[in-house]
C-alpha cells in the first residue's frame, strides 16, 4: 500500500493548495459574515449537500436530547436506530469515493471481519452562544507566527481560524478546540493479533486558564492547557503520573513536561513526551502526538491544504459509551468490534503533512480528515519513511448534550503491519464517565504536586 499522490477535493469547493510558510491573510468583514449565516457559526457549511444524504445544520440537538442518566452518564438519542446499510471488504469498492486509503486497507486487511455500520446523517454538534460570539468577534484576528509553527493575538479563544486559508490553520482548530476543565478514568489496551489483552487504568485532569479561578489568564498568554495523566493500574505501572504544560507557541515557549516515577520515587523533567516519543504505556503503539488523535507543535510537518470531501466517518457514537459495555465485547483481535461503531456520511477537511527537511519524525506522511462541524480530527492516515500506509486512527466522536461539547468515546490506532492496535478512551466499566463539572486549581499542575499524585 503506497502513498496516494493525487487527491481529488469533493462538494465544488475549490480550495488552493498551500504551505504552512504561507502566512495568514486578514479576512476580510464580508468573510466574517458569512458565519452564522452561510456557515455555521464556527465555519462549516450550513447547507446540505446536494445527494440530501448530508443535512442542512440547525443548530445542533437540544441540551435535552441525550437524557442524562446518574454518574455523568447520558442516553444515546439514537439508541436502537439500524443502519442504512453495512460497507464490508465485498462491497467498499463501491463506496470507494467516500472512504479514506486508510479505510480500504483495513477492508483489504480484515477482509471477513471489518465492517462500517453506516447509519442516517445527524449534524449533532452544537456549541454554546458564549463561543459562537467569541469566534465571531475574534475571526481573523489570529496569526500565524514562525511560519505557521504557532499563533499569537490569540489568548485562550476557541477555533482560532474558522474560515481558514491553509491546511496549518485546520490543524490549528484542532488543537483551539472548544473544550472544557474536565478529569475521566478510563480502560487503555493494545491487543496482541490473537485478541488477548491487559487493560491499563488511567485517570486524567486537564486544565484551561480562562476556565481556572486562581489563574490569571492575561499573565499566561501563550499558555493553551495543563494536563495531568496517572496510571492506576496494573501494578507494575501503578502509581506514575505525567503533567503537561502546553503552549500555543511551541517554539517561543516549549512545551513543558514532568514524570513522577513511583518506583525511584522521583519527578524528572520529561523532554520525549512529545512528537514521536513514545505515549504513555502504549507498547509503543503510538507516539506522544497520537494523543486526542493530535496534539502538540506543529513544526516538523509542511501541512498542505487538500479540499473538502465527503467521507464515511465515526460518529456520535453513543453505542460506545452505554454503561456496563464490556470492554471484552469491544475489543477483539485485529480491530474493534463493529457491532458497537457508527459511521455517517459528512464533510471534512483534508490535511495532509509532510515531514519538512531537516526534521525527523517515524511518520513521514500523515493525513488528517477534520469534522467540519466540530474541527476535531476523526480519521489519521500514517505513512512510513517508504510512503507505506503504516498506521489508521480513527476517532469515535460523541455529543455530550448536557455540556454541549463533543469529544471521543473512543481513539483507535491500527497498525496495518503489525496486525495489533491501540485503544484507549473506553469508560463503560468505570463509576463515571468524564466529569466537566471540575473546578482545578494551578496548584493541581506543578511538579511539587506530581509526588502526592502518584502515591500507590
Amino acid at each position: 500500500m503506497r502513498i496516494q499522490k493525487t487527491l481529488l477535493g469533493a462538494g465544488g469547493l475549490a480550495l488552493s493548495l498551500l504551505a504552512s510558510s504561507v502566512m495568514a491573510q486578514s479576512l476580510t468583514q464580508a468573510q466574517i459574515d458569512q458565519l452564522g449565516n452561510s456557515l455555521t457559526p464556527i465555519g462549516a457549511e450550513k447547507a446540505g449537500n446536494a445527494a440530501g444524504t448530508i443535512p442542512e445544520w440547525t443548530g445542533g440537538l437540544p441540551t435535552d436530547a441525550g437524557k442524562a442518566l446518574a454518574d455523568n452518564f447520558y442516553e444515546d438519542p439514537f439508541k436502537g436506530q439500524q443502519p442504512e446499510m453495512v460497507i464490508t471488504a465485498q462491497n467498499y469498492q463501491q463506496h470507494k469515493e467516500n472512504l479514506t486509503p486508510g479505510q480500504v486497507a483495513m477492508f483489504e486487511r480484515y477482509p471477513e471481519t471489518f465492517k462500517m455500520p453506516v447509519y442516517k446523517t445527524e449534524r449533532t454538534v452544537g456549541y454554546p452562544q458564549s463561543v459562537y460570539d467569541q469566534v465571531k468577534k475574534t475571526a481573523g484576528q489570529a496569526q500565524l507566527v514562525n511560519g505557521g509553527d504557532g499563533i499569537s493575538n490569540f489568548s485562550h479563544g476557541t477555533f482560532a481560524f474558522p474560515i481558514p486559508q491553509s491546511g496549518v490553520e485546520v490543524i490549528w482548530n484542532h488543537s483551539t478546540r472548544y473544550r472544557l476543565n474536565a478529569t475521566r478514568k478510563y480502560m487503555q489496551a493494545m491487543p496482541q493479533t490473537n485478541g488477548s489483552f491487559t487493560l491499563i487504568k488511567l485517570e486524567e485532569e486537564v486544565g484551561y486558564p480562562n476556565l481556572m479561578d486562581d489563574v490569571d489568564a492575561s499573565t499566561m498568554p501563550n499558555t493553551l492547557l495543563f494536563f495531568k495523566q496517572r496510571v492506576n493500574a496494573p501494578a507494575r505501572l501503578a502509581g506514575n503520573v505525567l503533567l503537561v504544560h502546553d503552549t500555543l507557541d511551541q517554539l517561543k515557549e516549549p512545551r513543558m513536561a514532568w514524570v513522577y516515577n513511583a518506583g525511584q520515587r522521583r519527578v524528572r523533567r520529561a523532554p520525549q513526551v512529545a512528537y514521536d516519543g513514545p505515549g504513555t504505556a502504549s507498547d509503543g503503539m503510538r507516539t506522544s502526538d497520537n494523543f486526542a488523535m493530535y496534539n502538540g507543535a506543529p513544526d516538523r510537518y509542511n501541512w498542505k491544504l487538500i479540499g473538502k470531501k465527503e467521507i464515511y466517518v465515526p460518529y456520535n457514537a453513543g453505542k460506545l459509551s452505554d454503561r456496563g459495555l464490556k470492554y471484552a465485547d469491544v475489543l477483539q483481535a485485529g480491530h474493534v468490534n463493529p457491532e458497537h461503531t457508527r459511521f455517517e456520511l459528512h464533510r471534512v477537511w483534508e490535511v495532509q503533512g509532510n515531514v519538512k527537511e531537516g526534521q525527523r519524525h517515524i511518520y513521514a506522511q500523515r493525513n488528517f480528515f477534520v469534522d467540519e462541524d466540530s474541527w476535531m480530527i476523526n480519521l489519521a492516515d500514517h505513512y512510513d519513511g517508504r510512503g507505506t500506509l503504516w498506521r489508521v486512527g480513527e476517532g469515535h466522536i460523541a455529543f455530550n448534550y448536557a455540556n454541549k461539547i463533543p469529544g471521543y468515546n473512543l481513539e483507535t490506532l491500527y497498525d496495518l503491519l503489525a496486525g495489533r492496535y491501540i485503544a484507549l478512551g473506553m469508560y463503560t466499566e468505570e463509576s463515571s464517565a468524564p466529569n466537566f463539572d471540575y473546578e482545578p486549581s494551578y496548584n493541581q499542575f506543578t511538579p511539587a504536586a506530581l509526588r502526592s499524585s502518584g502515591i500507590r
